[in-house]
């Protein structure tokens, strides 16, 4: 479904990526791991396009993405759906209206008919009966169900979930990791996550790939990474201050 060969980016001085190398499968959940400045939004922002690599390619469903002008790219975008960070709703709209924002804008779909599409994925999330309500009058889990919602409205095939369980509390993060999951089986898509929280990061997933330094250095499902023998993958993941992952202004003296 997705294939990343030999990715470079750098902007200015500060090399990103340095040769990134992935295949993601049809229907498989993957879930890309590291540390804050690692790259991952990066990567994320290749796979759907928004970024141009220095060099690489970037193929969905045998098509190089980084080849493509932006007419061509715009139909490609269109079987992805994304959940932001922040669920990046608009205040100003109603719960409905944020769900339906590309169906009606970029679709063309009539206001009436949007609205029944809107309540439908919303229903899918487990929100009933808010669909009038605006985003000020929703809990940080609620947005993003919202988000959830509006990332599946037009039934796309590939999902990418940016940092899915930030800013929420223990229990409304394992919810949403629950969702996600039920969600990838009822919906049948292709997920891509990036993430630093690894109880998310192995429930969710069907393999976990790290990113580290520009590259992936180890892929394996979440018991395989669990059990990795490798020290950069072995401290990141049961978050530990020593090893060979440096702190940023930090030093051992």
């Amino acid at each position: 479904m997705i294939e990343i060969k030999e990715l470079y980016k750098s902007f200015g001085q500060k090399k990103v990526l340095q040769g990134v190398d992935l295949s993601i499968q049809k229907g498989e959940s993957m879930v890309i791991i590291g540390g804050s400045g690692s790259g991952k939004s990066v990567l994320i922002k290749h796979i759907i396009g928004l970024l141009r690599p220095d060099k690489g390619s970037v193929f969905i469903e045998g098509l190089d993405v980084t080849k493509l002008n932006e007419k061509d790219l715009y139909k490609v975008r269109k079987k992805f759906g994304m959940l932001f960070q922040g669920a990046a709703l608009f205040d100003s709209l109603r719960v409905w209206e944020n769900v339906s924002f590309f169906l009606i804008r970029h679709r063309g779909i009539s206001e009436k008919k949007a609205k029944e599409i809107a309540i439908e994925k919303l229903r899918l999330v487990g929100l009933v009966g808010v669909e009038d309500l605006m985003p000020a009058e929703l809990s940080g889990g609620m947005r993003k169900r919202v988000g959830l919602a509006r990332a599946i409205a037009h039934d796309p095939e590939i999902l990418l979930y940016d940092e899915p369980t930030t800013g929420l509390d223990p229990i409304m993060a394992d919810a949403i990791n629950d969702l996600i999951v039920d969600l990838k089986k009822k919906l049948n898509v292709t997920s891509v996550a990036i993430t630093h929280d690894m109880h998310s990061a192995y429930k969710i997933a069907d393999r976990i790939a790290m990113l580290y330094e520009g590259q992936i250095i180890e892929t394996g499902t979440p018991d395989e990474i669990k059990n990795t023998s490798n020290p950069v993958v072995r401290q990141f993941i049961t978050g530990s201050a020593k090893g060979p992952i440096k702190i940023e202004g930090v030093t051992d003296e």
